[in-house]
């Protein structure tokens, strides 16, 4: 897993959701599977469904398209099927590539929604920087990265300078 995945993981489910990482998905008869979800996110008290695809890929917008629309399609399918089936299926399905690149002016890539990894981590350092201090409001130990961050924009007891 990379450390881009951890920190998205950490991210939501210090957000309240119930985060499934890597799931295969769709066994084949032969053996092996027909593809892998990296990151399923299900916040249980506003019902988002969020399916997440990091990459930090440097390939051409065609072969991108390719692969995420395989990566969504099987989303998708398998979702509601294997990963959560106690959900809805009728529940509105967020599929979304975090890149490396920004999207300039493309916003979708392959069904799904594009952002960039610099939108995403800005938005999570704002959110643990609003948090404040560890001394007084510490994020869990058990989101070693967000807590890192926390250290680093807010201090233990004071602001780094």
């Amino acid at each position: 897993m990379s450390h881009l995945e951890d920190l998205l993981c950490e991210y939501y489910e210090w957000q309240g959701y119930i985060v499934r990482r890597n799931v295969k998905v769709g066994r084949l008869q032969h053996g092996g599977w027909e593809g892998e979800l990296d990151i399923i996110a299900y916040h249980p008290k506003t019902s988002d469904l969020l399916h997440l695809e990091p990459s930090l890929d440097a390939h051409p917008w065609a072969k991108r398209e390719a692969r995420f629309t395989k990566k969504f399609r099987a989303g998708r399918k398998y979702i509601f099927r294997e990963v959560l089936p106690w959900l809805d299926p009728a529940t509105p399905l967020a599929q979304v590539a975090v890149l490396a690149t920004g999207p300039g002016a493309r916003t979708k890539l392959a069904g799904g929604s594009v952002r960039s990894i610099d939108a995403v981590t800005s938005e999570i350092r704002a959110k643990v920087a609003a948090e404040g201090k560890m001394a007084s409001r510490a994020i869990s130990e058990q989101f070693p990265l967000l807590r890192t961050i926390q250290l680093v924009e807010c201090g233990y007891y004071r602001r780094p300078t």
